[in-house]
């Protein structure tokens, strides 16, 4: 990927991160902000998303954390790549989307340290999500 200027408008941001096909075209993931260490992607829940017991499947809540996670950990950085993740569910989703909000807790020249809230659109906490970068520098 290359790299994402600091001050990159949100359209070029979005137009990158569309090649991330897994949670742009399956999960139906959007880019709705993003800057240095901070990214908050959303999507709408639909059928597709949920698992046998009508809640959304953890791997559509982790697919969101992880594109918020790599859009905030990508922006005015170096490419970067996550070399940890750990997700803690916390309840059920009540509304009809999810939002990942993304924000650097430490970045430091080889290893960025990020945590990750997925919300509803009421405000319920979904999950909570930490993540381990590495900036692959030339």
């Amino acid at each position: 990927m290359a790299l994402i200027s600091e001050d990159a408008p949100l359209e070029e941001v979005q137009r990158v991160f569309r090649n991330d096909r897994f949670a742009t075209d399956a999960c139906g993931c959007r880019v709705v902000e993003a800057s240095r260490g901070h990214a908050v992607c959303e999507f709408d829940i639909t059928p597709g998303h949920r698992n046998e017991k009508g809640g959304v499947m953890g791997g559509a809540i982790f697919t969101v954390a992880d594109l918020a996670f790599a859009v905030a950990s990508n922006v005015g950085e170096p490419v970067t790549v996550s070399v940890s993740s750990s997700i803690e569910f916390m309840s059920a989703a009540k509304g009809e989307k999810l939002i990942a909000t993304a924000d650097v807790d430490k970045n430091g020249r080889t290893l960025g340290f990020y945590n990750c809230l997925v919300t509803d659109e009421l405000g319920t906490p979904v999950a909570r999500v930490t993540q381990t970068a590495m900036h692959l520098r030339q």
